[in-house]
C-alpha cells in the first residue's frame, strides 16, 4: 500500500525519523547517566513502547489510570503514573494492577496522600508514592521552595500503606521559550534545565539534613521530565544525590512546538498529518485560500510558541521543508482553513501534509496512525491507550 491509497485525514509517521528520535534520546539518557522512563500520553501505543524499552527504556510513565492498565495487560512490569491520584475507584484500579507490576504515582496535598493511605492500608496493601515538586511551572505540585514540601513529605513516609520512593516534576515552564530580550530559544531550555536540576536538588539535599525519613542519595528517586528540556540537560550531583530519571514523551515524533522553541528541527519531526484540499478561492484581498478536510478534531486547536496558526504546512515532505508563508488560520469542526498570499502550489484533490503544533493531542484523536518508510506504507498501528478500554471491574485484563 502507498500513502495516496490512504483515506484522509490520517496520521502518517516516518519510521526512520522516528527511530533516529528513539536513539537520540536513549542515547542522552545513558551520557548523563539516568534511566529513561518515556511518557507513553504522546503515542499511546504498545508497538511504539515496545520499541522503546528494546532500545533501553526502563519503566513507563503514564498519565491515567486507563493508559496504565492498557501497558500492564500489555506487559510492562514497571509503570509510574506521573499524576496526582486523587479517587477510591482510581486506588483500587491501580491495586489490582499492582498485581502484575510495579505501581507507583504521584501526591501533592496531605489530603491526597491520607486517601491514598486509607485506601492502601485499608486493603493491607503498599504503595509507592512520590511527591510532586513544582520547580516553576505553576500547575501540580508543592512548590520547591516552601516548607509544605518538607511537611508533606513527613506525613506520607509516617502514613501506613505509603513508601516515600522519591520526588517528581514536570518542568512544563520550558514551553514558554525565553523571558527577556537577552535570552535566545538555546538560552532559554539550558536555564529551564538547570534551575530544574537545582531546585529537585535542594528539595532531596535539604530534606535529608531535616532527618525526613527515606530520603537517601541511590535509595530515593529525582524524576525529571519534559522534552524541550532535555535538550539542555545536564546531570550535576549534590551530596551524593543525582537526578536518577527523566521522562520525556514527545521526542518520539517531535512537533511544531518542539520546533519553535528550539528543541527539534523540522527533520526531526515524525509524525504528519496527510490531508486533502477539498476547496480553494480567492478572497476579496486576492490573498489565495484553501480548505482542507483536517479541522479540530484531528489538528486539535493548540497552539505553541513559536507557531504561527495550526500547523506547518510542508512544501515537500521528503525533505521537511515548510511551504514559505503558507497559513492554517483557522480551524472548524472538519475544515482546516489557510492562505499562501502568493498563491498555493497545490489544486482541489491534492494532499498535504502538514506537521501539527502537538503531536500528543493529535495522536489522541485517532484509532490508528501508519507507519510509513517514504511513499509506503509499512503498517498500521492502533492507538491502544486512546479513550477507555478498560473492561469494567476487571482492571485492564
Amino acid at each position: 500500500m502507498f500513502i495516496d491509497d490512504l483515506p484522509t485525514p490520517c496520521l502518517l509517521i516516518e519510521r526512520r525519523r522516528l527511530e533516529a528520535n528513539l536513539a537520540r534520546m536513549q542515547a542522552t539518557a545513558e551520557a548523563q547517566g539516568v534511566a529513561l522512563r518515556p511518557h507513553v500520553k504522546t503515542h499511546k501505543s504498545v508497538r511504539l513502547a515496545r520499541w522503546q524499552r528494546e532500545r533501553g527504556a526502563r519503566g513507563l510513565t503514564v498519565a491515567t489510570v486507563d493508559e496504565a492498565e492498557v501497558f500492564v495487560a500489555a506487559g510492562f512490569e514497571d509503570v509510574r503514573l506521573a499524576y496526582p491520584v486523587v479517587g477510591a475507584e482510581r486506588h483500587a484500579r491501580l491495586q489490582r494492577l499492582a498485581d502484575r507490576a510495579r505501581i507507583s504515582f504521584c501526591v501533592d496535598t496531605v489530603a491526597g496522600a491520607e486517601a491514598a493511605s486509607a485506601a492502601w492500608a485499608g486493603a493491607g496493601r503498599r504503595a509507592d508514592v512520590l511527591v510532586e515538586i513544582d520547580v516553576g511551572h505553576g500547575r501540580t505540585g508543592v512548590p520547591w521552595h516552601h516548607a509544605d514540601a518538607e511537611v508533606l513529605a513527613r506525613r506520607v513516609a509516617a502514613l501506613p500503606g505509603l513508601c516515600l520512593a522519591g520526588i517528581l516534576t514536570h518542568e512544563g515552564q520550558a514551553y514558554h521559550g525565553p523571558v527577556h530580550d537577552a535570552e535566545d530559544e538555546a538560552g532559554a531550555l539550558r536555564r529551564v534545565a538547570r534551575e530544574t536540576v537545582g531546585r529537585m536538588l535542594d528539595v532531596a539535599v535539604g530534606w535529608r539534613a531535616a532527618g525526613v525519613p527515606g530520603v537517601e542519595p541511590g535509595a530515593f528517586a529525582l524524576s525529571i521530565g519534559s522534552t524541550p528540556s532535555m535538550a539542555g540537560f545536564e546531570n550535576a550531583g549534590r551530596d551524593g544525590f543525582r537526578i536518577t530519571e527523566i521522562r520525556p514523551g514527545n521526542y518520539v515524533f517531535n512537533d511544531a512546538t518542539q520546533v519553535g522553541l528550539g528543541s527539534a528541527r523540522w527533520a526531526d519531526c515524525a509524525l504528519t498529518v496527510l490531508a486533502t484540499v477539498i476547496s480553494k478561492r480567492r478572497d476579496p484581498t486576492g490573498r489565495e485560500r484553501f480548505f482542507l478536510d483536517a479541522g479540530k478534531k484531528v489538528l486539535t486547536a493548540d497552539g505553541g510558541y513559536g507557531t504561527d496558526g495550526y500547523g506547518r504546512l510542508l512544501y515537500n515532505a521528503r525533505t521537511m521543508t515548510p511551504l514559505p508563508h503558507a497559513r492554517l488560520t483557522a480551524l472548524s469542526e472538519e475544515h482546516g482553513w489557510g492562505v499562501v498570499p502568493g498563491g498555493a502550489p497545490f489544486d482541489v484533490g491534492d494532499r498535504v501534509r502538514i506537521v501539527p503544533n502537538h503531536a500528543c493531542v493529535t495522536v489522541h484523536t485517532q484509532d490508528e496512525v501508519y507507519l510509513v518508510d517514504g511513499d509506503t506504507v509499512i503498517e498500521a498501528l492502533p492507538v491502544d491507550a486512546r479513550g477507555r478500554r478498560r473492561i469494567s471491574g476487571r482492571g485492564g485484563e
